[in-house]
């Protein structure tokens, strides 16, 4: 469903960066485990939520998303905007009576899925073009309608038997976009692009306990916008160069995050976001596919959702398409496809590139010089013995079963490290690592699963100023 002022490119200037845009649509569309009856899907919330201006005027939500940019246009460049969000379909079950009417249901059982009432979210798409020149002053705006409507769908059993239906109900649902310009004060050919979307719906709660489940299918949600320079450039927002950061700074940008996107080392689209982002974004190549809980790991989430049992996949996939194709994707991953989740290393390629080659005459005789050997070795470095060596602390030598009062520094304290304050640990090890820096490995005496941590290696880790001697035991 698009409105558009003029026919453009816009499919094919936006595609690169359409993949992370999806993301930052469907983002906490249906969470993990994926069926409808879990306590974290029955309230919806997503990110760029655009409230009716009733309803936003009562909580803290809002109804207005804004964003500013800067931006290098060319002589006669267009600047083209795309404004995508769902729009909610609320969708209820119906059961086949004997005597052909239909009874509304909380479930409908069928041989591969459970079918419940949910509310189900309908791609929107709302495109305009204009010249550059057009946006100073007053601008350019366009208003947008998503009239009301209702769908049924029929059920059969697997004999093709009528069992009942589901009805698919969408709200009326008003907005604009608007798009305006301004030159930046100086020397610079530039111009501070403003563009604002705003929910403009009248419904209004009716003062009968109206919740924000009924304001809901008329808001605009997961709303970001997609701008895009048929000539000239615009402005990193992150990263800008040193005469804009002035300028950048001045910029307000509300329940929107503006960053460069599609390839990288192109600036001519921006996606203006809901979720902060960096410039030039991508989903990991490693990524087999939308979990829609990517706030979570996928790694984690595919081993989770495979081992659901079959009738709470029957429930997901009753839930919703997109939640069928996630117990599909878990269900299906070969072993390889999975292990590709468990990390990958990227910046250490990046940095390196492929090392020179080594010379044919290369032998283990040459000295300092091994290929069988790593690059750093704690059991060919005689100089260093975790169990042996000792270091000084207040005066005293600490090492190898010294007994330690455990006072975490400020500088590096995590959560975890509070609960330690004060507690006595035995020194299990003495480590320096490749930057000189000295680690005293421990565990906390009184801790029933102490045997364990030594037989495994899994020690807490301290530095000297975080520890204080005890006599020994």
């Amino acid at each position: 469903m698009t409105t558009s002022v003029r026919p453009d490119d816009t499919a094919d200037r936006f595609a690169t960066a359409r993949q992370v845009a999806d993301a930052v649509l469907f983002e906490g569309y249906v969470l993990y485990p994926y069926r409808a009856s879990a306590a974290k899907n029955r309230l919806r919330w997503q990110f760029g939520v655009l409230v009716p201006p009733r309803w936003g005027a009562r909580g803290a939500e809002h109804s207005v998303q804004r964003t500013e940019c800067l931006m290098e246009p060319r002589s006669g460049a267009r600047l083209t905007a795309e404004l995508r969000f769902l729009h909610a379909q609320r969708r209820t079950v119906q059961r086949a009576g004997t005597d052909g009417a239909f009874e509304t249901v909380g479930e409908l059982e069928l041989p591969d899925r459970v079918l419940v009432p949910w509310d189900e979210g309908v791609e929107e798409r709302v495109t305009l073009d204009a010249e550059v020149s057009r946006l100073t002053g007053e601008g350019v705006t366009v208003p947008f309608t998503r009239p009301a409507g209702e769908e049924t769908e029929a059920v059969h059993d697997a004999g093709g038997q009528l069992v009942g239906r589901l009805v698919r109900r969408r709200a009326e649902l008003h907005g604009r976009v608007r798009l305006t310009a301004s030159e930046l004060d100086g020397p610079y050919a530039a111009l501070r692009l403003t563009a604002t979307v705003e929910n403009t719906s009248g419904w209004e709660p009716d003062g009968s306990g109206a919740d924000r489940d009924a304001a809901l299918p008329h808001s605009l949600v997961g709303a970001h916008l997609f701008l895009g320079l048929s000539a000239g450039s615009f402005v990193s927002m992150t990263d800008p160069p040193e005469w804009a950061r002035g300028a950048v700074a001045d910029c307000r940008n509300e329940h929107a995050w503006p960053v460069l996107a599609g390839d990288a080392g192109r600036a001519d689209v921006v996606l203006s976001s809901p979720i902060i982002l960096e410039d030039h974004p991508a989903i990991a190549p490693e990524s087999p596919g939308a979990l829609y809980d990517a706030l979570e790991i996928d790694e984690i989430l595919a081993l989770r959702t495979a081992a659901l049992t079959d009738q709470e996949k029957r429930e997901a996939r009753g839930t919703d398409p997109r939640a069928a194709e996630v117990i599909e994707l878990a269900d299906t991953m070969p072993p390889e496809v999975l292990e590709r989740l468990h990390g990958a290393v990227r910046s250490l390629r990046e940095v390196t590139g492929p090392g020179p080659a080594a010379p044919d005459d290369l032998t283990p005789d040459v000295p300092g010089l091994r290929p069988d050997t790593p690059w750093w070795d704690p059991e060919s470095d005689r100089s260093v013995d975790p169990v042996r060596d000792r270091i000084t602390v207040d005066g005293r030598s600490v090492g190898a079963g010294s007994r330690v009062l455990l006072r975490p520094g400020l500088r590096r304290t995590d959560a975890q490290d509070l609960f330690l304050q004060g507690r006595t640990a035995h020194v299990e090890a003495v480590l320096h690592d490749v930057d000189g820096g000295v680690h005293l490995a421990v565990t906390v005496e009184g801790d029933p699963g102490v045997d364990i941590r030594r037989e495994q290696g899994r020690f807490l880790y301290f530095q000297p100023d975080e520890i204080a001697p005890l006599e020994d035991a």
